[in-house]
């Protein structure tokens, strides 16, 4: 492995600063030293940039003054670490704590193969740091629109639909052949969108199995958050919409095993989020281009 391979690692807070100072604080004891950090500000309405520039006042912070959803929020920091001459972006979520070894791991894994697009890592839970989160990432049913996280090591020959972008190392050279993250995805399924559209291209995927990355799952937006069905369920069809061969099929399985479930729990008022959830990908621009590097 090159030791001048160099990395961008692009970190984006939203309201998150403890999160993100953790993040940072694990980063400082990586071993690998080719490392070039920005931390992206997605719009925060509390004190998180005097925070961060007040413990790391050495890390790049590059603020949008306006929350550009996960997507929009990760391509603000590609664009920023692509101005220097990396050879790979690792997108990190601000709720993670990489392993001493985890980004060696990751870059090794890359340079093993140059077909490589994107690496991705073990996440295992902060709270429960034994327990795999994801295997590096899952599948996804183009029929259904049921997606699952590989929580071990897949058996031989089952190939990955996707990575999961809380740790996620994308070389250069795929992004400057398919394109950033599309921002119409603003929450969930961006990071899935991102793989089809690598593979689709003819990159393939792999998992750094020694990249051990802690994730505090959901410590962005709280599993009560009435937003989250809203946006998952936009992205999902829209997901859906652009991979399945039968998209309409897929949309309607998908929504009414969305709905049955909420009405079986009795969350009337999530149902009405999943609806809201429709109604977004109907009134937004299906057909936007997707954003430039540049």
């Amino acid at each position: 492995m090159s030791r001048n391979a160099l990395v961008g690692c692009v970190i984006v807070n939203w309201n998150g600063w403890r999160d993100t100072l953790l993040c940072l604080h694990a980063l400082r004891a990586t071993d690998y030293q080719e490392l070039l950090i920005v931390v992206v500000d997605n719009g925060s309405i509390d004190d998180s940039v005097e925070r961060i520039r007040s413990a790391y006042p050495e890390i790049r912070i590059v603020q949008t003054d306006k929350n550009l959803g996960f997507s929009g929020g990760n391509n603000a920091g590609i664009r920023e670490v692509m101005r220097h001459d990396v050879k790979y972006v690792w997108l990190l979520n601000n709720d993670t704590q990489p392993k001493l070894f985890a980004l060696r791991e990751l870059v090794r894994t890359a340079e093993s193969d140059y077909r490589l697009g994107a690496v991705g890592s073990v996440l295992h839970y902060t709270s429960d740091p034994g327990k795999i989160q994801a295997w590096g990432g899952g599948w996804i049913s183009l029929w259904t629109g049921y997606s699952s996280q590989a929580t071990e090591r897949p058996r031989s020959g089952r190939r990955l639909d996707f990575l999961t972008a809380a740790s996620l190392l994308v070389r250069r050279k795929a992004l400057e052949d398919v394109g950033l993250m599309d921002d119409r995805f603003f929450l969930y399924w961006e990071d899935a969108e991102l793989c089809f559209r690598l593979r689709r291209s003819g990159w393939k995927l792999g998992v750094a199995s020694q990249a051990i990355v802690l994730h505090n799952l959901n410590a962005s937006t709280s599993k009560s958050s009435t937003s989250i069905d809203r946006w998952y369920t936009y992205s999902a069809i829209r997901f859906l919409s652009q991979y399945s061969h039968v998209p309409q099929v897929a949309s309607f399985v998908f929504l009414s095993r969305r709905l049955l479930h909420r009405a079986l729990s009795g969350k009337v008022n999530a149902m009405g989020n999943v609806l809201l959830g429709v109604r977004d990908y109907r009134n937004r621009d299906r057909w936007a281009p997707l954003p430039k590097l540049s």
